[in-house]
């Protein structure tokens, strides 16, 4: 019998027995070879650049148990959302519409787009596939890779440490608004009254009740920022609850990661399509919307747009801190990460967009109200000073009523002039707010307007926390896996103690007390000395604000 280059033969073994069957070159099975493990992989990475040197049997072993060790996903679902809850964070609702508001509105998804493209969707695909291909933290893949990167490593955890620490203010900030939200009336709707119960307070009338509320309630800021202040405990209080929640939510690494994204990623989608569908019923939505998709082409010619596009990509997926390593890490090595790449990338600019519509749906509404309200105060303050008959004077022939006592009465229109306000819906919409302002008053602005206020800012607050307690699972996980990678830690403390020390640690850092003092950072923006409050030394609303740059990012 001629054998064929792979038939199978069977041999005789000791003692008669068979020995296992040959594959041949025309065996009908595929000649299998076990792949070997990622870890063994490494293992031989490092045996070629130290120059052959086979690794001992204990080594190989240890590379096994590594390896056998690593925890996984359940499926990559969880991966997926994990990615999602991490990517779309607060910046995709309040830095992203500043920034269309900013930069064309339309036009600006041009370069928005060019630079996920470019310089998005490459740089996830290689963080994915690098901690995927390593299965470890960002300190050990860069070190896998070369022992020159392993400072890329490290420098993107204290990145992640120092990130954190001040980030999750935002979630404080969040609770304490929640908290605040079942009131009735909402606090921030309306001023307080003053020392003499005789009236509103003079420096709230004069802001509004939605500033007053967050520089003078919230943040609590001395009169200048040489003037330092007590703890604010019941903000405090919140910081604590915050560090708690990030706390459970990481505490078994993926264990617990893996259930918790499923709610951070997902409930902001429902609270947004709630939140749409109550917009675009408000009046003067289609104002906003308007505003928004009415493209400016000759911002295209303007390099910060571009700029601005690249860095919103950058920082909204989040690249560079580490956490996309340790997501991926704890992939099945077969795992399709290019199409998860896409797919996070996609969804992630997708929200962006998306939750653009519903703040400019709302943000129309408010800057109609204010235009709307203007002109009435216009309409009264002329009926009242001249006398007219009560309904005579109406927004369509405002201009023309004016017009006429100005010519007919210009004594007397001459000194009611100075307290006539210029009423423009044009310029109430472009007034370009973001980060904080966006956040906690534009958008607490137009909720006390609604009806069953109570209702949508509960909904809005909590989906900020939901938007904040992702994105802290991720900055939190960039942390710990290279940490829990560590054998010197890993042998001595269990994963509990070692999540609880980090968040400890993170929670006495300085961005965490430092943010519930009284005292905060003052920047004059303009001029207002007829606002200034009775107080000495007291700075007025208007003429001062909180820079939180970097909270604005992500």
């Amino acid at each position: 019998m001629i054998l064929s280059p792979s038939s199978e033969v069977h041999t005789q073994g000791q003692g008669g027995a068979p020995s296992p069957p040959r594959l041949g070159w025309g065996s009908p099975f595929p000649t299998y070879r076990p792949r070997p493990s990622r870890a063994l992989m490494r293992l031989a990475i490092k045996r070629r650049a130290s120059g052959g040197q086979r690794a001992g049997p204990g080594e190989e072993q240890r590379a096994r148990d590594m390896e056998k060790a690593r925890p996984q996903w359940g499926n990559p679902l969880q991966f997926v959302f994990a990615c999602i809850s991490y990517a779309v964070g607060l910046g995709n609702v309040w830095r992203f519409p500043y920034l269309c508001q900013m930069y064309g509105g339309g036009s600006f998804l041009v370069p928005y787009i060019i630079m996920l493209i470019v310089e998005g969707m490459p740089l996830l695909y290689l963080e994915l596939a690098v901690g995927q291909r390593m299965r470890q933290g960002s300190i050990g893949a860069w070190r896998t890779i070369s022992p020159y990167l392993s400072g890329v490593g490290v420098a993107s955890v204290v990145v992640s440490f120092f990130l954190s620490m001040y980030y999750n203010v935002i979630n404080a900030w969040g609770f304490w608004y929640l908290f605040h939200s079942f009131q009735d009336p909402l606090p921030w709707s309306v001023c307080p009254l003053n020392s003499n119960h005789t009236g509103y307070d003079e420096e709230c009338e004069k802001a509004s009740s939605t500033q007053y509320f967050w520089y003078r309630k919230t943040l609590n800021i001395s009169p200048s920022i040489q003037e330092n202040g007590g703890v604010q405990w019941e903000p405090a209080l919140c910081l604590t609850l915050a560090w708690l929640m990030v706390y459970l939510c990481i505490l078994r690494g993926t264990e617990s990661t893996g259930k918790v994204v499923y709610f951070t990623a997902s409930m902001p989608y429902c609270v947004l399509i709630i939140y749409l569908v109550r917009g675009l019923t408000l009046h003067g939505a289609t104002n906003g919307l308007m505003y928004m998709f009415t493209p400016k082409m000759e911002q295209l010619a303007n390099p910060k747009a571009w700029i601005n596009a690249a860095t919103q990509i950058f920082f909204s997926l989040g690249l560079g801190f580490g956490s996309l390593i340790a997501f991926a890490s704890y992939n099945e090595p077969s795992n399709n990460c290019q199409k998860h790449a896409i797919i996070v990338s996609i969804i992630n600019s997708s929200t962006s967009i998306f939750a653009s519509i519903v703040t400019f749906s709302i943000y129309g509404f408010k800057a109609t109200f204010n235009y709307e309200n203007c002109l009435n105060k216009v309409i009264l303050l002329l009926t009242n000073s001249f006398d007219l008959e009560d309904g005579f004077l109406t927004v369509s022939n405002l201009e023309e009523v004016k017009n006429y006592l100005a010519s007919t009465y210009p004594n007397k229109y001459s000194e009611v002039f100075p307290h006539i306000r210029n009423c423009s819906l044009e310029s109430e919409l472009d007034t370009a707010v973001q980060g904080t302002g966006l956040a906690f008053i534009v958008y607490t602005e137009a909720i006390k307007n609604m009806e069953v206020s109570q209702l949508w800012s509960v909904l809005y607050f909590f989906m900020l926390l939901t938007l904040g307690m992702g994105s802290m699972v991720g900055t939190g996980t960039a942390i710990l896996t290279p940490l829990t990678d560590s054998k010197v830690i890993s042998s001595y403390l269990p994963k509990e103690a070692i999540s609880g020390q980090d968040t400890l640690l993170r929670r006495e850092g300085m961005g965490g007390q430092g943010k519930v003092r009284q005292s905060a950072e003052w920047f004059p923006q303009e001029p207002c000395a007829s606002k200034l409050t009775p107080e000495a030394g007291s700075r007025s609303l208007c003429s001062c604000t909180v820079s939180y740059s970097a909270l604005e990012m992500d």
